[in-house]
């Protein structure tokens, strides 16, 4: 009887009273209106149901791309371990050599020499020569080892390496110790606004809210007593001419910028020895169109578009 009375609230949501009201008020147009009520009250609750629906999706969607990102980082650190536990098995000492079997080591009994010395059987003697030769090869592959390792264990040099995001400049000064320097507070995603200390406050304008393009994974420095904690991207054709790369429209600060034919993720921190900024720098360029590019590769930023020098062409990136 319940299941009963819940399917006729649900096909019909009025009050019985107020169809036979309408039908005493109107008899010929009674039936209807109550129709036209009865429709539109349940394109209403669809609407409803409808909208409720589409916030649960997106909340689905959020909570993929959370798991998306957790499934990546676990998936780099499981490659950190695979990379730490290869390391270790190749530096790890060498088994010794299994003694050869009892048969081609035994030596042929040899009568006597008239001096009485016992002469040395031909089997011992190949067999003592095969087991330096062994010996000799696996002191030899021991040694090469680490060069092995050295040559496995070094990252690829390519711009996939550079942790390059976009950032917005929040403010801009004097360095209080250097004219020829400037220091700017930049907004690159994060937290906390990093400092970045350079040689362009005199070359080239800077300005409150501007986006620009960041190599973050420097190593912080001091210059002048003042930290600096990133390096501003430009390109220029000579000393006197400079401009800041400008990211797509649309770039809002922590974008990454990444290269279509360079996947991989960039170093926690470019180590000055291996001096990876400096050999990538020559192939940074700007090509006759004004894109940023590195070997024909193009600056972007996924979904938004290309960096570009606001001006300048045919000129290279510092």
């Amino acid at each position: 009887m319940d299941n009963t009375n819940n399917t006729n609230n649900t096909n019909n949501p009025f009050h019985p009273s107020l169809a036979a009201a309408l039908m005493k008020l109107d008899p010929e147009d009674g039936e209807q209106i109550m129709e036209y009520f009865k429709t539109h009250a349940l394109l209403t609750r669809e609407k409803a149901l409808l909208q409720s629906s589409v916030r649960e999706q997106k909340k689905l969607l959020v909570e993929n791309a959370k798991l998306k990102k957790d499934i990546e980082q676990l998936r780099i650190q499981l490659q950190d371990k695979q990379r730490r536990r290869t390391a270790k098995a190749l530096l790890s000492p060498v088994p010794p050599p299994s003694t050869c079997s009892p048969a081609p080591c035994t030596p042929v009994s040899q009568a006597p020499s008239p001096a009485g010395a016992t002469a040395v059987s031909p089997s011992s003697s190949s067999s003592h020569d095969r087991r330096e030769r062994q010996s000799r090869r696996r002191r030899g592959e021991r040694k090469a080892h680490p060069d092995f390792l050295c040559l496995g264990a070094e990252p690829q040099l390519d711009v996939s390496r550079l942790d390059l995001r976009v950032g917005q400049i929040i403010s801009v000064r004097h360095h209080p110790l250097a004219e020829m320097l400037s220091v700017q507070e930049v907004d690159v995603g994060e937290n906390t606004p990093r400092m970045v200390v350079s040689k362009l406050g005199g070359k080239t304008h800077l300005e409150q809210g501007h986006l620009a393009v960041l190599l973050c994974n420097v190593k912080a420095c001091k210059l002048k007593g003042v930290v600096s904690q990133a390096r501003l991207l430009c390109c220029s054709n000579s000393d006197d001419l400079i401009e800041l790369l400008a990211p797509p429209t649309g770039s809002t600060p922590g974008d990454r910028i990444t290269f279509l034919n360079y996947p991989g993720e960039p170093d926690r921190e470019l180590q000055s020895k291996q001096r990876v900024w400096e050999l990538l720098q020559p192939d940074l360029q700007v090509d006759c169109r004004g894109v940023a590019n590195y070997k024909g590769c193009g600056f972007e930023v996924k979904g938004k578009g290309l960096c570009r020098a606001p001006s300048l062409t045919n000129c290279i990136i510092r």
